[in-house]
């Protein structure tokens, strides 16, 4: 997903996954997905999907740390791989966690966050796909596990998008909902940042996030609608808009977004 980190990184986390294989009787192998700046490394081993992720030692914890660990808690109907063996260890000032999935993801829809092309998803994708934001929607939010913070979205949806904040409805989300976190199964990936999230985020993301393609994504808009038509899923949709207009000039797939992210929020 992110380009490889500095050699230094890449020699060390090679090391801590190689140990994490070991320890699994198992071996790496197949491409290499890399996290942001080397964070997290996941690739097949074997039959199976080995994640691993780092932080300096003394930092490991809190909720991307247990993310996928405490994700295990969600309904059945929500598509994941099966997460069955966790092992953490310290060693030369990092803490690590290998998190081993039953089996290897379907290809990923895209392989970046935002759709360059239709990836001609099946209805029957679609239809999983939202059966299981409801299912989420009808998960309790949690108090301890935050996607968006309320603080933050209502101070930048007015500076970034010009639109004021009403109510908030509060769900739980996925809250990395890209193209690149969901497979063709479908399964949905990388469970590290969910928890609290307006209503509709999740299908915001979906939907602003293959803006690049309109045929694709006025289809999506339509497959998506009962529930992003919902009034309170706008509150959602402005704050995926705003988070990529916040971050347009530092993240490249945000720039090429921000011109039809704006031109949508004109007609809102």
């Amino acid at each position: 997903m992110f380009e490889a980190p500095a050699p230094a990184t890449v020699d060390r986390m090679l090391a801590a996954q190689q140990h994490a294989a070991d320890q699994f009787g198992l071996r790496a192998t197949g491409r290499r997905v890399w996290g942001y700046r080397g964070r997290t490394l996941s690739g097949a081993a074997g039959p199976h999907w080995l994640r691993l992720v780092c932080a300096e030692a003394g930092t490991e914890g809190g909720t991307l740390w247990n993310g996928p660990s405490t994700s295990r808690t969600l309904p059945a109907s929500v598509p994941r791989p099966d997460l069955f063996r966790i092992r953490d260890w310290t060693t030369d000032g990092y803490a690590y966690r290998a998190e081993l999935y039953a089996l290897a993801p379907d290809p990923m829809v895209s392989p970046r966050p935002v759709l360059d092309e239709d990836p001609g998803l099946p209805e029957t994708w679609w239809k999983e796909m939202l059966a299981a934001l409801d299912a989420l929607a009808d998960v309790p939010p949690p108090a301890d596990r935050e996607a968006v913070r309320e603080e933050y979205l209502r101070r930048v949806i007015p500076q970034f998008t010009g639109h004021q904040v009403e109510d908030v409805t509060w769900s739980t989300a996925h809250g990395d909902l890209h193209y690149g976190n969901v497979t063709r199964g479908p399964h949905i990936l990388d469970w590290e940042g969910w928890g609290r999230a307006p209503y509709g985020y999740d299908a915001a993301t979906l939907y602003l996030y293959a803006l690049l393609v309109p045929e694709a994504a006025a289809h999506i808009h339509t497959e998506l609608a009962p529930i992003l038509d919902r009034p309170e899923a706008r509150t959602g949709l402005l704050t995926v808009a705003a988070q990529i207009l916040q971050a347009q000039d530092r993240v490249d797939f945000y720039a090429e977004l921000a011109s039809p992210v704006r031109e949508h929020l004109a007609r809102l």
